[in-house]
This record gives C-alpha cells, sequence and structure tokens, in this order.
C-alpha cells in the first residue's frame, strides 16, 4: 500500500516493511524468502516472535542498522555480518538524515506477559510528511495520549495496532486507542499467527469505521 512518501507492507503478525527512501522492517517474523535486503531493522522487545534472529538473517546486509532494545542485545551479536547496532529505550529519539525514530513505551496494563519494567518500546518514525506510529506489544495505555497532536494537516499519520488480544489489546481496545489517537490511517496487526484471527481484523476494521476512522486491513505478503 502507498501511503504518501512511504510504501507498507504487512508481513504477518507484527511485521511490516516499509520503503521511503531506505528499506525499513519492524519485527520480520516469519517471513518469506527474497525479500529486500534491510538499511534499518526495528526490534521492539525480545519475544522470539519480535526478535527473532532467523528472520534477520535473511535481510540483513553489511551496514544493516538494528535498533533495538537493551534485552535484545545478546541475540544480535552471534550475527557475523557486519551490522551496526543501536540500543533504544522508551521515550529516546535517533536520527538519520531527514528521518527520526523515536521509542515510545508499549507495556501491558492488567496481564504480566509484557511488564512495563522491562522496557518493551513502540516506534515513531517521522520522514517527509509522513509519520508511522507501530505500537508493539502492548495495551491501550496512557502514554497514547501524546500521539493525539500527530494528525495534522497535509501530513500523514498511520497507526499500526495490536488487535489479538491476551497479550495485547483486544479488537475494542485497540478501536478506543484508534478514537483517542485519531490517525489517518489505522492498520491492524498480531493477529493470524500467534493469537487472533482474520475475523477479528474484519470487526477491527469494521468498528472503526463505525467511528469515523479510516481502517485498512493489508493482505499478508
Amino acid at each position: 500500500m502507498q501511503i504518501g512518501n512511504a510504501e507498507i507492507k504487512w508481513l504477518g503478525h507484527s511485521g511490516f516493511l516499509i520503503k521511503n527512501h531506505s528499506v525499513i522492517y519492524i519485527d520480520p517474523y516469519n517471513i518469506k524468502d527474497g525479500l529486500d535486503k534491510a538499511d534499518f531493522i526495528l526490534i521492539t522487545h525480545n519475544h522470539y516472535d519480535h526478535c527473532s534472529v532467523a528472520d534477520m538473517l535473511k535481510i540483513i546486509k553489511e551496514g544493516t542498522r538494528i535498533i533495538l532494545t537493551p534485552d535484545c542485545q545478546s541475540k544480535i551479536t552471534r550475527f557475523e555480518t557486519p551490522i551496526k547496532m543501536e540500543i533504544i529505550e522508551p521515550r529516546q529519539e535517533l536520527s538519520f538524515g531527514e528521518m527520526k525514530i523515536s521509542a515510545i513505551p508499549a507495556y501491558n496494563i492488567d496481564k504480566h506477559f509484557h511488564p512495563k519494567d522491562e522496557q518493551g518500546v513502540g516506534y515513531i518514525i517521522k520522514f517527509n510528511g509522513t509519520i508511522i506510529y507501530h505500537a508493539g506489544d502492548t495495551d491501550f495505555i496512557p502514554e497514547m495520549q501524546k500521539l493525539t497532536g500527530y494528525q495534522q494537516p497535509g501530513k500523514e499519520f498511520i497507526a499500526l495496532l495490536p488487535i489479538g488480544g491476551r497479550f495485547t489489546m483486544t479488537v475494542e481496545e485497540a478501536v478506543e486507542a484508534a478514537k483517542m489517537i485519531k490517525p489517518s490511517l489505522v492498520i491492524p496487526m498480531h493477529y493470524g499467527t500467534v493469537v487472533g484471527t482474520d475475523e477479528d481484523a474484519k470487526e477491527f476494521a469494521r468498528l472503526c469505521r463505525e467511528a469515523k476512522i479510516n481502517a485498512e486491513i493489508l493482505e499478508k505478503v
């Protein structure tokens, strides 16, 4: 899907491929062979379905920048290909030319899978009038309120929200998050593999449209 200055592809589960002037992957997991080599790989936390060494090995090249949380560091040091590793924690921002990548907290409120003190993150990527928010594995958390100012005239603000329940927001919770942050487009993720179904995605899109929120379900590539 082409949105503003970005092409966005869903790789299944929470994985995405974003192309602008760079090739950016977020949480690649169970991806197919033959995809473009990565300029950047963003990892939200250390769980196997987000920080997958086998999948990163399919897309790294010499000089790939891997941006990741501290708890992922030991996995990445195994790579033989020379890569550049950048550790990021919640509320930090990194700049790469005109592109800025910042991390915001991602955690569970009423379940134990993603404690706040483990410092999992979601990512905000800003470039050329386009803002993409990948929420990571999270519940509907108070920190999302800070995203309400990103929807501005002349800018695309895309939110990638987990909907699968159990480990993350449910469909209904994700709809409430979308209502609050008001993206120009919301895309569901974290379903169809570990938890959550295609029917959940359809229900999420339906409820968003009822609330006058533009929602799109991407086909897995």
